[in-house]
């Protein structure tokens, strides 16, 4: 799952040129750190500016805005409950010595149901793609099919929707 996580952070960015609505984004941000150096890279969601910054090579650039929903996120096949979208994905991987690699990945994400329905939709389908999970007031907490934590808070929104919290990794 963590790599399925980091692959969607990074192949999201070239998808900034993906319209814009006048509203809102989605807000990106990856930071990789590996014995060759740091890199940094992130979509705005307010403005839409993509900013990279490697060793070697730096730059921005203004797209239209970028708006993720529920079907541009996964986890062992689990989306997110029908209709969501995400506001922010930030992903911070660590490219450790001998194979110890570390990443964490956060989704914040807004859902049209109270999150008691929300929370028993995930609880149902994640339990069946092997996550070990158990509920938690109105989120979830366990670990993910390689036994890396996870988490999932979720809060009342107005209009009967729920914001979201993702967190899952090392």
């Amino acid at each position: 799952m963590r790599r399925s996580l980091l692959l969607l952070g990074i192949f999201a960015l070239p998808l900034a040129g993906c319209g814009d609505d006048g509203k809102e984004g989605t807000t990106i941000s990856l930071n990789s750190m590996t014995e060759d150096g740091n890199v940094t890279a992130g979509v705005d969601g307010k403005t839409g500016e993509v900013a990279i910054n490697a060793p070697g090579f730096s730059g921005k650039i203004t797209l239209p805005k970028l708006k993720l929903d529920s079907s541009d996120f996964e986890m062992n096949g689990v989306h997110l409950y029908p209709g969501s979208t995400i506001s922010g994905m930030n992903i911070v991987a660590h490219d450790g010595k001998d194979g110890d690699d570390k990443a964490n990945v956060r989704v914040t994400f807004d859902s049209p149901a109270e999150p008691a329905v929300v929370r028993d939709w995930f609880f149902d389908r994640l339990g069946k793609a092997d996550f070990k999970i158990t509920k938690s007031g109105t989120g979830l907490k366990g670990t993910d099919e390689e036994d890396k934590p996870f988490a999932l808070e979720l809060t009342p929104a107005a209009n009967g929707h729920s914001t979201g919290v993702i967190v899952a990794g090392d």
